[in-house]
């Protein structure tokens, strides 16, 4: 069974656009989409530098983006005929749209305002992200629950990240949890999945009325709990209050496992989750979209895994 999954935030790279803006009818895709939501997409995945695409405003739209950009060139979702979809953080509008709960345009319009929200709640208190590799999961959530922080990504094989202010992310650094390696901090503007984020809930469920969802036409799983959704209005108000609960990655990941998933494709700019995957789910096949040099080898793992 195939699944595909779609990054989140702290994914972008400069440039990271450039080879799929090349491929045939994706300039003219992207303009459109650009004029729909009012930012120059392919500028900024283009031309702009790492700090300009570090803002959330832009990151988000950049990244769905270039989600669906990429899945669109591996083919036809019908065609690729996933058992499953799942999304990190943002990516879960990108995995809305591989479900046919929005259409990309829905899709762009939602996300624009989500990037545009969270980065007014986050221009109030100065706040960040960092990455805890290794260490015991429990321990490390009862560690950063005690330095005031929240454990707003559980990404499983390892990984937790801890979000917070820019004075409790400094102690982090000074006084790591039992068994952690390293703390690395993310690229990313604010403290995303945590209560810093509730006064975006509200402005992105006013935007969420003016969407018709529809239900997921293959299983979408929830990185809320890890949970197949089967309604799209249920799907909808996930991605609206998502953005200040954490995101339990580890849970979507127990989930494609009891799904029986066989091989996990990450749709641009993939590395990410499949790294995660090859952690977590040994044995399972994976492949990041990173350019369009790996189209090939990724339509060979879906002719291989696809359900019929």
């Amino acid at each position: 069974m195939l699944v595909l999954v779609a990054p989140g935030q702290g994914a972008q790279t400069p440039g990271f656009l450039t080879d799929w803006l090349a491929l045939p009818g994706a300039p003219d895709r992207v303009a459109a989409w650009s004029d729909a939501i009012g930012l120059d997409l392919a500028h900024f995945g283009t031309k702009a530098d790492a700090d300009e695409i570090r803002d959330t405003s832009v990151a988000q739209p950049l990244l769905v983006a270039a989600g669906i950009l990429s899945a669109a060139a591996l083919g036809d979702i019908s065609g690729i005929a996933p058992g499953a979809v799942a999304g990190h953080s943002v990516g879960e509008i990108t995995a809305a749209v591989f479900a046919g709960v929005l259409d990309d345009t829905a899709a762009l319009s939602l996300v624009r305002r989500r990037g545009l929200a969270m980065a007014e709640a986050a221009a109030v208190t100065e706040t960040g992200m960092s990455a805890l590799l290794g260490g015991d999961p429990e321990v490390s959530v009862a560690h950063l629950e005690r330095l005031g922080l929240t454990p707003a990504n559980v990404n499983g094989a390892g990984q937790i990240v801890a979000a917070g202010t820019m004075e409790q992310l400094a102690a982090l650094n000074e006084d790591k949890p039992e068994g952690v390696r390293k703390v690395v901090p993310l690229k990313v503007a604010g403290a995303f999945h945590t209560h810093h984020m509730a006064p975006a809930v509200d402005k992105l469920a006013e935007a969420a009325k003016a969407l018709t969802p529809a239900d997921p036409k293959v299983t979408y799983v929830s990185n809320k709990d890890g949970q197949a959704v089967a309604s799209g209005t249920e799907v909808l108000d996930r991605l609206v209050g998502q953005v200040a609960n954490p995101v339990r990655w580890d849970l979507c990941m127990e989930t494609f496992k009891e799904l029986g998933v066989t091989a996990i494709i990450e749709v641009c700019p993939g590395g990410t989750l499949t790294g995660l995957a090859k952690r977590a789910l040994p044995g399972v096949q994976t492949l990041a979209l990173k350019t369009p040099d790996n189209l090939d080898a990724a339509r060979e793992l879906v002719a291989e895994h696809t359900q019929a």
